[in-house]
Parts: structure tokens; sequence; C-alpha cells
């Protein structure tokens, strides 16, 4: 499973892909895929980088 983060509130969620509208703010919103792929942040499974 993926996880999003919403570009406008910072909303995170677990899902296949991202939703059309961002269940915490309530826009239509874009989502970053802040997945963990680097051994540095494996142990929490999300990039904390990705802003």
């Amino acid at each position: 499973m993926t996880s999003w983060k919403c570009q406008n509130c910072g909303y995170t969620l677990n899902a296949d892909a991202p939703p059309e509208k961002c269940p915490n703010c309530q826009e239509k919103c874009e989502f970053l895929n802040n997945t963990c792929y680097t051994p540095d942040c494996q142990k929490e499974s999300v990039d904390k980088r990705i802003k």
C-alpha cells in the first residue's frame, strides 16, 4: 500500500491510489507519494523529507 500526502493540508493516508478529494480539507488537491523507498526511513515507512 502507498502512503499519500495532501499538498494542501498535509493529511496523509494509505491507499493504492490517491483520492479525488482530500478527506481532511475536502478540497481537490494534488497528493504526493511519500512512501519510504530508502533504508534510512524504512522503520517508519513514510519519508518525512517529502513536504
